[in-house]
């Protein structure tokens, strides 16, 4: 709509192909690049070539050395918002006599969920009121992967009623684990409840549904129209739209809490 010309293109979670696909941009003479890199380490020597070149490098999701800007999330205060929207929920409908039983849904092998997995951990114990108890912790990062891990859980703490985890795939997961658990839609306690992050239609379709488990996510800027809008105006402060660059090298991402509350507007940029 503005009339820029862009490029865009995937390199399939390759870094070899990345490093390629920039120095060809590099070739090409382009005014900034944005990057979601497959593996940062090995893209800063051409991120480098490319700044040495007089381009502008953005970083979308990781605190690299060679670029103008990186647009990223601090994970553990993702991971601590997260935990008081749960602690919200368990705040309204438990107490110390009558605590939740919690299950983390984590992902510690990677380091950015493993930030968000201590966030999580770290806002429960801020916010709640001396009012749940961590029954169970386990892995997930796919949806079938946390659904099949969740059930496992379910079978020694069949009451298990709050389950916090790291993105989408815990969610979905754990939606649908509990579905089955309860003889489907509309048959979840209100005491029952799934909180996450992330913004996938997935989601979303679940909480706008108001009968099923999950309920509450904590999104980066809100809908894709809200993320798409917030991406470009940091392209353009990065490019020099506006005059060179002079923000912060990390610039972190703002969050927001999506639940029934809110559904409908973010639903409507989706």
């Amino acid at each position: 709509d503005k009339g820029y010309e862009y490029t865009l293109i995937d390199c399939k979670d390759n870094a070899a192909t990345q490093v390629s696909q920039i120095e060809n941009f590099v070739t090409t003479g382009v005014d900034v690049i944005m990057v979601h890199p497959s593996d940062p380490d090995a893209i800063e020597t051409a991120c480098k070539e490319a700044l040495d070149a007089g381009i502008k490098v953005m970083c979308w999701d990781d605190e690299m050395e060679n670029t103008t800007a990186n647009w990223v999330l601090d994970n553990t205060e993702l991971g601590k918002e997260i935990g008081k929207l749960a602690a919200d929920f368990i705040n309204e409908n438990f107490t110390a006599d009558d605590p939740a039983e919690v299950c983390v849904i984590g992902y510690p092998s990677t380091k950015v969920l493993k930030e968000r997995q201590e966030g999580i951990e770290a806002g429960l114990e801020e916010y709640c009121e001396d009012n749940y108890e961590v029954v169970a912790t386990t892995e997930g990062l796919e949806a079938a992967e946390s659904q099949t891990n969740v059930e496992t859980v379910l079978q020694a703490h069949p009451d298990c009623q709050v389950f916090v985890g790291t993105g989408a795939g815990p969610m979905n997961g754990a939606n649908q684990a509990l579905l089955q658990h309860y003889g489907g839609a509309g048959n979840i306690p209100e005491n029952v409840g799934v909180f996450t992050t992330d913004v996938t239609m997935q989601q979303l379709e679940a909480i706008q549904s108001g009968d099923q488990a999950a309920k509450g996510i904590v999104g980066f800027e809100g809908s894709n129209t809200d993320t798409a809008s917030a991406c470009l105006e940091m392209i353009e402060k990065v490019a020099g739209i506006d005059g060179e660059y002079s923000g912060e090298k990390n610039v972190f991402r703002p969050t927001m809490e999506i639940t029934s509350d809110n559904i409908a507007e973010i639903m409507e940029g989706m």
